[in-house]
């Protein structure tokens, strides 16, 4: 009885042992659990995946809501009302004081015609061109000249930025070198930056303003990296050196521009002013000759209809000759 009973546990043991490391290798079991493991270290990674995919989504839908709301803002800029181009311009008057020097022109050009005796529709027509072509011009004419100056001094500016960056500086501490340093008009703009910025606006905000004073594509692309970066991060230093290498590249593509032009423009002005210079010789020489235009009823539609034709070609030549990149 007593070699039965260890005969029997002894069965039983062994069984045991054998049910315990040889029944999952022939029922499966671990492989089953070997192939779930492999399965989820595979959904692991593939979960981050997905997760990188909705970060990567929302940031890119960040970026075009961004971009669309500059947009809007430039296309607003386009059609600014005449304060803000007063701005633009430099100038420091109010809308009132610009309707008031544009009275006191058309004024001056009407006085102008009646001193010259010249007839009422000529005398009106002075008036309305002094009163409202001039001014326009003149605001047209310092708005570019403060646009040109300022595009010739901003790809060093954002080169500034840049180094700055790179050796540590925050961003606000670079504007405020070239608030300092740099030449009128970025000097001013550069200023307006950090003062709107120290009312409490963001850094986005402001620069966004910039280009509402000036209307540039320079201006536009700087706002859009500093929004973008404010926005969602990233190199800043290395945005804005690609940056200042486009602004140079656009510089040197219009000065080459205006030198290839340069021929036209001068075959053009050449042409516009044969007309007048024959005329001021023949009256030199032959007064009685030509007189007949500005003392004849006939040669005062002459010369209005030549003057009419004159102002279409030179607008003809300049919208032909006038490139813009």
């Amino acid at each position: 009885m007593t070699t039965l009973a260890i005969s029997v546990m002894a069965f039983v043991a062994i069984g045991g042992v054998a049910w315990v490391f040889i029944y999952p290798l022939l029922s499966g079991e671990r492989t089953a659990a070997k192939r779930i493991k492999s399965v989820a270290a595979k959904e692991q990674p593939t979960r981050a995946v997905r997760q990188r995919a909705n970060e990567a989504d929302k940031r890119r839908k960040q970026l075009q809501t961004t971009l669309s709301d500059l947009e809007a803002k430039q296309k607003a800029a386009n059609k600014p009302p005449l304060r803000q181009r007063l701005l633009q311009a430099g100038l420091k008057w109010t809308p009132r004081t610009y309707y008031l020097i544009c009275g006191g022109m058309a004024l001056l050009g009407m006085l102008v015609g009646l001193i010259i005796q010249a007839p009422i529709y000529v005398t009106l027509l002075m008036g309305f061109v002094f009163g409202l072509g001039f001014p326009a011009w003149l605001l047209k004419f310092l708005k570019a000249r403060r646009q040109r100056k300022f595009l010739d001094e901003f790809a060093t500016a954002v080169d500034v930025i840049v180094r700055g960056i790179k050796a540590g500086l925050p961003v606000n501490d670079c504007f405020r070198v070239i608030a300092k340093e740099s030449q009128e008009p970025v000097k001013s703009e550069f200023r307006r930056i950090i003062e709107t910025q120290a009312l409490g606006l963001t850094l986005a905000e402001c620069v966004t303003k910039m280009y509402e004073r000036m209307p540039l594509p320079e201006a536009n692309f700087f706002s859009i990296v500093i929004t973008i970066q404010q926005q969602s991060g990233g190199n800043l230093a290395e945005a804005l050196s690609n940056l200042s290498n486009v602004l140079r590249g656009r510089k040197k593509m219009k000065a080459k521009i205006r030198a290839v032009s340069q021929e036209a423009k001068a075959s053009a002005a050449i042409i516009g002013a044969l007309p007048l210079v024959v005329m001021l010789l023949v009256y030199i020489t032959s007064p009685d000759y030509i007189s007949l235009l500005w003392t004849e009823r006939v040669g005062h539609m002459m010369l209005a209809g030549s003057a009419l034709w004159m102002t279409l070609g030179v607008l003809v030549m300049r919208k032909m000759i006038n490139f813009e990149i």
